[in-house]
């Protein structure tokens, strides 16, 4: 009987853990969020090379994203918690900064950037 018993403690262990493990990763998924959106010139055509620059006003961390063919980026993995600024340039034109707030609540926030001469 007691070997029955350690048995099955034994088997349902790993199941408490995973569970556990699963409501951290939700609350911590739940804490995040990305921004994605086309750099596009002063004719509306997308560019592709923009560099386009996340700062993360907290740390002032910035990372950076090369636009694709389609003139897309994204960044993922954000914190709700923190304001970001959000820019893009090339060739000598930059778009206006973006801001992406705490009292934005959407967990994926779409900002498109037009890049102007400057």
């Amino acid at each position: 009987m007691r070997t029955l018993l350690v048995c099955l403690v034994l088997a349902l262990a790993p199941g408490w853990v995973m569970s556990g493990q699963s409501k951290k990763e939700k609350a911590e998924e739940a804490a995040k969020r990305s921004v994605e959106g086309v750099v596009s010139d002063g004719d509306e055509k997308p560019v592709e090379g923009a560099i386009v620059q996340l700062k993360n006003m907290k740390t002032l961390q910035v990372r950076s994203f090369v636009t694709k063919q389609d003139g897309r980026y994204h960044f993922y993995g954000l914190s709700m918690n923190q304001d970001y600024e959000i820019k893009g340039e090339f060739s000598g034109a930059a778009s206006r900064t973006r801001t992406l707030s705490v009292f934005d609540q959407r967990k994926k926030a779409i900002m498109d950037l037009k890049l102007e001469k400057k």
